[in-house]
C-alpha cells in the first residue's frame, strides 16, 4: 500500500495545484482600461490657435459616435479612438448664424477634428492635440456639477412642443423663470404673469400644479407664457445636466432652462 501511494502521491500533488493555481495571480481578471467613452468633457485651456469667441469647447464621445460645440453650431459625426488618434468622419452641422468672433468657432472646431487629433486622458483631464491647437478638456461632470432642482432660479431659453424646440428672441427678452423651494412652492413668473403653487418631487418625477395672475400683455409674450404654463401642467420628467434642467410633460410640451 505504501508503493502505492508514493507512486500517485505526485499525481495527486499536481491535480491539486491545476485546481487552486498553487497560489499564482493567473485567476485575476485585468481592470478595464479608462476610457473617455460615455462622458461629455468641456475645455479649460487651449494651447495655439485659440477658439474664436471664447467657446468653450463641449464634446461628449459615445461608443462609435462624437458631438461637439466650440460655441457655434453642434457638429456630430461617426468616431473611433483607436491607437490614442480621434478620427472623426461623415461630420454634420447644425446652420446657426453666430454673430462676431463665434461666427469663426465652426471652422476651428472642424480644423480640430479634421486633423485627426490624438488624445490622452488622464482621470478626469481628457487631453486633444491636433495640428494648430491642444485642447485641455476635463469631464463636465467635475468641472460643472449639477445643481440642485430646488432652490434654484431656472430661467427658460427654450420651449419644447411635439414638433420642435424653439428659442426666440421674445423668450430671451421676457425670460420666464422658474423656482421650487425645498417643500416644494413653486414660484417665478411666465413672462408676463406671476406664477405660483406647488410641487411634488418623486425622483425625476415632477408634477406641477401651477396658477398665475392675470394680467394681458402682447400676443408674442403671451404666446410664450401660454407654452410655459402648458409644461408646467401636471406630470413632467426632470432631467438636470450641469447647470441645464430639462423638463418633459407627458402632454408632450416641456422647457429648457438653465440655472440664473
Amino acid at each position: 500500500m505504501s508503493a502505492n501511494f508514493v507512486r500517485f502521491g505526485p499525481l495527486l500533488v499536481l491535480a491539486l495545484c491545476a485546481t487552486a493555481a498553487c497560489g499564482s495571480d493567473s485567476g485575476k481578471s485585468a481592470e478595464p482600461a479608462a476610457t473617455p467613452i460615455g462622458h461629455t468633457y468641456v475645455s479649460t485651456a487651449v494651447d495655439g490657435v485659440a477658439i474664436p469667441g471664447g467657446g468653450p469647447l463641449t464634446m461628449t464621445l459615445e461608443n462609435e459616435h462624437v458631438t461637439a460645440s466650440a460655441g457655434c453650431n453642434s457638429f456630430s459625426g461617426a468616431a473611433t479612438l483607436d491607437d490614442n488618434k480621434l478620427k472623426a468622419t461623415g461630420l454634420a452641422g447644425t446652420l446657426m448664424a453666430c454673430p462676431g468672433e463665434r461666427a469663426g468657432a465652426d471652422e476651428w472646431l472642424t480644423t480640430l477634428l479634421n486633423s485627426t487629433p490624438g488624445w490622452q486622458l488622464d482621470g478626469a483631464e481628457f487631453t486633444l492635440h491636433g495640428t494648430a491647437s491642444t485642447v485641455h478638456l476635463l469631464d463636465k461632470k467635475v468641472a460643472q456639477p449639477d445643481k440642485s432642482l430646488t432652490d434654484t432660479t431656472w430661467v427658460v431659453r427654450e420651449i419644447i412642443t411635439a414638433q420642435a424646440r424653439t428659442s426666440s428672441r421674445t423668450i430671451d427678452e421676457v425670460k420666464p423663470t422658474l423656482s421650487i423651494a425645498a417643500d416644494g412652492a413653486v414660484s417665478g413668473s411666465g413672462g408676463c404673469n406671476r406664477m405660483m403653487g406647488k410641487a411634488t418631487i418623486a425622483g425625476s418625477e415632477v408634477t406641477f400644479q401651477v396658477g398665475s395672475t392675470r394680467m394681458m400683455c402682447p400676443p408674442e409674450v403671451m404666446e410664450v407664457e401660454n407654452a410655459v404654463l402648458k409644461a408646467l401642467d401636471g406630470k413632467t420628467t426632470a432631467t438636470i445636466d450641469a447647470d441645464t434642467l430639462t423638463l418633459r410633460n407627458d402632454n408632450g410640451n416641456g422647457l429648457i432652462l438653465h440655472a440664473q
